[in-house]
């Protein structure tokens, strides 16, 4: 009969090679997960205000650094993530380039573009897996459909409903909208008209503005007589390029707030987003870039994690596995806001806590408390399932 010491050896022998044979089963073989990044950003032409402008590589450091956070957890279980760029000049160049990398083999991609060549995209790559994180056109999530585009750039709709239901809690229901006379503006505008709707509010007045001059030597003439109306509680803008919108704030006729594009704004990521550790990521940001994260950064660097997250659980990049698990609703993404965010079955779009936020101070959350729904808070943003055509979960890959 053996020693008992020897079959304790035994025993811890067997122990230690079970162990192994588990790691190397979690472990898995290794992975390489491609992920392109395709921008392309029209001209916005000569601006008519001195308004800072965005960062010309806004959403590329974004993807740049979840691309270090995946491959920080991803090597423990030998999963290489590679993130490979394409800065184009024209949405034809953007096409281009976007086929010479699904003809290298890539199938993931985060794309920050506007709509139009989005739908192009979409259209030439349809087993591809496409995240939009640079268009908030609210069509793509109610009417245009595309079955391979997730979204994780809020919608128009989703940062108005944000607006509407703070001034909903503030009583402030009589608005004056300004609106620009760009397409963007007139989208942003009909997405504020939307929200009063739903949250009972009254548009007093809109007035649309025409001028083509620039406001920084007139502004204190001019805006005031440009916003006399009989009272209004708080003055809405739609200027989302920035032309006149800057010089809103303390110039109106009547002493009252400014929200919309410029004032207080709702938006996707603020550097004063703080909580919920998101202050490490501003920081791990900010080392990296040198500069803030805004909103097209958060929406690539989310997009990029979402398909980590999806790859981890599926131990594949197959890009209609991890759409279809996106999809399920059982795939939650950690974000930094505070809730397990998850994309909406019927249209793609991610439900994400919108920050109210001025250019030095965050104000506030929405959903704002008390605005329930049936399933999630976060459905109370943006075109809820009943309010879109979009049946994304009924669609294969």
């Amino acid at each position: 009969m053996p020693h008992p010491l020897l079959r304790t050896g035994r025993l811890l022998a067997l122990c230690c090679c079970a162990a192994l044979a588990n790691t190397a089963a979690v472990a898995g073989e290794a992975l390489d997960v491609r992920i392109g990044y395709l921008d392309y950003r029209p001209d916005p032409g000569p601006l008519l205000s001195n308004v800072i402008p965005e960062p010309d590589d806004a959403g590329l450091r974004g993807a740049e650094l979840a691309i270090t956070d995946s491959n920080t957890t991803g090597r423990f279980l030998s999963h290489n993530y590679q993130l490979t760029a394409r800065n184009s000049d024209s949405p034809e160049r953007l096409l281009d380039d976007a086929r010479a990398l699904h003809n290298d083999g890539l199938r993931l991609f985060i794309v920050n573009a506007p709509d139009d060549s989005l739908r192009q995209l979409a259209e030439a790559l349809p087993d591809s897996l496409l995240i939009n994180a640079g268009s908030a056109s609210d069509e793509l999530r109610t009417t245009t459909c595309l079955a391979n585009v997730l979204h994780t750039l809020p919608s128009r709709s989703m940062l108005a409903d944000a607006l509407g239901q703070f001034l909903a809690v503030r009583r402030w229901n009589r608005w004056l909208l300004i609106s620009g006379p760009t397409p963007e503006d007139q989208a942003y505008a009909a997405a504020i008209r939307r929200a009063a709707k739903r949250f009972g509010h009254k548009i007093v007045l809109e007035k649309a503005w025409t001028f083509d001059n620039d406001q920084r030597r007139t502004a204190q003439a001019e805006m005031p007589l440009f916003t006399q109306a009989d009272d209004y509680d708080v003055v809405v803008v739609a200027d989302e390029r920035g032309d006149f919108g800057e010089y809103v704030p303390y110039q109106t006729w009547l002493p009252r707030p400014v929200v919309g594009t410029q004032g207080m704004t709702p938006t996707g990521w603020h550097k004063t987003v703080e909580t919920y550790g998101a202050a490490q990521l501003q920081k791990r940001f900010e080392a990296l870039a040198n500069r803030w994260m805004n909103d097209r950064d958060f929406a690539a660097w989310i997009g990029v994690r979402s398909i980590a997250t999806a790859v981890t659980r599926l131990g594949n990049a197959d890009p209609a596995a991890i759409r279809q698990l996106s999809l399920s609703e059982s795939l939650p993404v950690d974000g930094f806001k505070g809730r397990k965010l998850t994309f909406r079955p019927w249209s793609g779009e991610l439900r994400q806590p919108i920050p109210l936020v001025h250019p030095r101070g965050l104000v506030s959350n929405s959903p704002q408390e008390g605005f329930l729904h049936p399933t999630s808070e976060l459905d109370t943003l943006g075109f809820d399932r009943p309010e879109s055509q979009c049946r994304l979960s009924e669609q294969e890959l």
